[in-house]
């Protein structure tokens, strides 16, 4: 597929999506990377934008220079989007209580703090990214397991085996003290993602170093 074949279905693919506006995205390939650029109206449709394209079959990696611009026209203080990013947290009942600090600075969340599992890492971010203001996030938690488990390697081989989105035999799995390095190829960027997830939902996996290249 020719870059210009590439540019040309994620174009596509932003238009199928709903939730992305995408009259102010413009999109370029170059070497099978895309880059995202122009205004969007929430850091939920940026990320959604950077999902889309990297879903796109070919696509290697994406650059996304997206600027969250509120078109709502009401600007929201720091204080505002601590509040409120605080009480979103509380109320999800995924994220542990007292676990996750919130600080803004000129939009920007910052989360840290430290949690047993991956999932409750990303459940304390999704809480936050589509609150009024938020312009990005940053998730600085901590996964601290509280079980070390002696066979992660072999739980993630059999997660990947498991798995119709991941070819096991092209992907190796190097585990040192519950920290994960994924080596090999796979066919798509989502297959890569899929490989990643599935290796964070190990119990006793503390960091993954996914170092999986897009061989399509």
């Amino acid at each position: 597929m020719t870059d210009r074949e590439m540019q040309q279905h994620v174009q596509s693919a932003l238009d199928r999506e709903p939730s992305v506006e995408t009259t102010e995205i413009g999109v370029s390939v170059i070497d099978s990377v895309v880059t995202l650029r122009g205004d969007v109206g929430t850091f939920h449709e940026k990320q959604t934008a950077e999902r889309v394209a990297l879903g796109v079959y070919g696509v290697k990696g994406v650059a996304n220079d997206l600027v969250v611009r509120p078109t709502n026209g009401y600007e929201r203080t720091d204080s505002d989007i601590a509040q409120s990013a605080v009480t979103a947290i509380l109320l999800n009942f995924v994220v542990p209580r007292n676990k996750v600090t919130v600080s803004v600075t000129d939009g920007w969340v910052t989360l840290k703090g430290h949690v047993t599992w991956q999932f409750q890492k990303d459940a304390a971010a999704r809480a936050v990214r589509d609150l009024a203001g938020v312009l990005g996030v940053s998730n600085q938690v901590a996964v601290q397991p509280n079980v070390k488990a002696n066979d992660v390697r072999t739980k993630i081989e059999a997660a990947f085996m498991r798995s119709a989105e991941i070819d096991s035999r092209r992907v190796q799995v190097h585990v040192n003290d519950g920290d994960v390095v994924l080596t090999g190829n796979v066919r798509s960027w989502a297959e890569r993602q899929e490989a990643e997830r599935a290796a964070w939902a190990a119990p006793g996996v503390i960091s993954v170093d996914d170092q999986l290249a897009v061989v399509p």
